[in-house]
């Protein structure tokens, strides 16, 4: 369900990619960013079966859910650091959006990733949608606490800066909606529609800011041992192609912010918005349904066994597709869903998948009061 973005009220918005304004921008708060574009590999799309392997659902911006997890799954200490010994992590993506912390979660995963490997363990962080749509300028279901995690007491004169050096482009962006506008009028507008932490917050979510550069080294798809990750589904035709190809398309597109609408980043059928492997259902998937209509699917437990036999897997574990009732494991152990709605905005349990050799085990734990976030 969207949340309104502080883009919804500005009188020159456009669905998709926020307002023509902030469109307009874009480039310069890509110019913000100091790091120069580069192509991040995304590593090995396969890995050897490791002795235990914890797989957590979407996050969405609620770091004392992930925090509770964590310790519960013997991942984190009391300090935050890695506690996991030999363990692989796989985080199944869409760590963004929707709640106050994404960049609290990130911050720390990104530190386990760099303290696992000196314990034995490992750190994997699926790409997903909303990390793809915050590199793209998609930032529909942004909070406004997001923006301002990103802010600091230079935050008023980069705006400042921003707006003066784009100011004819601004007027008269306006201009083509309202005439009529002074260009007071549309500056006012444009601070009261762009909070502080916006600026920071698109330079460093570019292809070349640190969070772009980060989520564009994270697969989009990744076996480990026998069983399949990836973040919302993996279509036939996906899966025909092979995941170091299908990671190989992700990183490129995110490394240019590619809005085609055929990019894997965008299309129905690609591994961050498949939904057919969950359901075939147009009111819970509507661009699948649509998808379906220009090339009709294979029956879903055909296109399941198909997936697995290309992939050589024995299960799929997907993410993406919420559901309140906890882990999902369906179509005889083949297919997983870990969504469990775990970020307060859904307000479903917090959960985590355990898989050690052939045993599959979900867990459930208590939601614990907010402590650690910014709310």
């Amino acid at each position: 369900m969207p949340l309104r973005s502080h883009s919804d009220t500005l009188s020159w918005s456009t669905r998709g990619g926020g307002t023509l304004v902030h469109r307009i921008l874009k480039s310069a708060a890509l110019a913000l960013a100091l790091l120069g574009v580069a192509l991040a590999g995304s590593g090995a799309a396969t890995a050897s079966q490791p002795p235990r392997i914890v797989a957590v659902g979407d996050l969405h911006g609620d770091y004392d859910a992930w925090i509770a997890i964590a310790r519960a799954a013997g991942l984190m200490d009391a300090g935050n650091h890695w506690s996991g010994g030999k363990t692989t992590l796989v985080q199944l993506g869409d760590v963004t959006d929707r709640g106050p912390d994404s960049l609290k979660i990130i911050h720390n995963l990104q530190q386990l990733q760099g303290e696992a490997p000196k314990k034995g363990g490992r750190v994997v962080v699926v790409l997903g949608n909303h990390e793809a749509m915050n590199v793209l300028g998609d930032l529909r279901y942004t909070t406004q606490q997001e923006f301002a995690a990103f802010a600091d007491n230079k935050s008023v004169a980069r705006r400042e800066r921003v707006y003066i050096a784009n100011r004819q482009k601004l007027e008269a962006a306006a201009h083509a909606i309202d005439p009529n506008l002074k260009p007071s009028q549309v500056r006012d507008q444009w601070l009261a529609q762009t909070p502080l932490g916006w600026v920071e917050h698109r330079a460093a979510w570019s292809p070349s800011g640190q969070l772009g550069k980060w989520a564009a080294s994270n697969p989009a798809a990744i076996k480990i041992g026998t069983t399949l990750f990836v973040h919302g589904g993996l279509s036939a035709e996906y899966a025909a192609l092979g995941l170091d190809e299908v990671n190989r398309r992700a990183a490129a597109a995110m490394a240019s912010a590619d809005l085609a609408p055929n990019s894997i980043l965008s299309d129905p059928l690609g591994p961050l918005w498949y939904r057919g492997l969950v359901t075939r259902d147009p009111k819970v998937d509507p661009d699948g349904a649509a998808a379906a209509a220009a090339k009709p699917r294979p029956p879903l437990d055909q296109e399941l066994a198909s997936v697995l036999t290309a992939t050589g897997s024995q299960r799929i574990v997907v993410g993406h597709t919420p559901s309140l009732k906890g882990i999902i494991v369906s179509n005889e152990g083949r297919l997983i869903r870990v969504d469990s709605g775990i970020s307060s905005y859904y307000g479903g349990p917090l959960t985590y998948l355990e898989i050690i050799g052939d045993r599959v085990v979900p867990h459930s734990l208590p939601r614990p009061p907010p402590q650690g976030g910014s709310r």
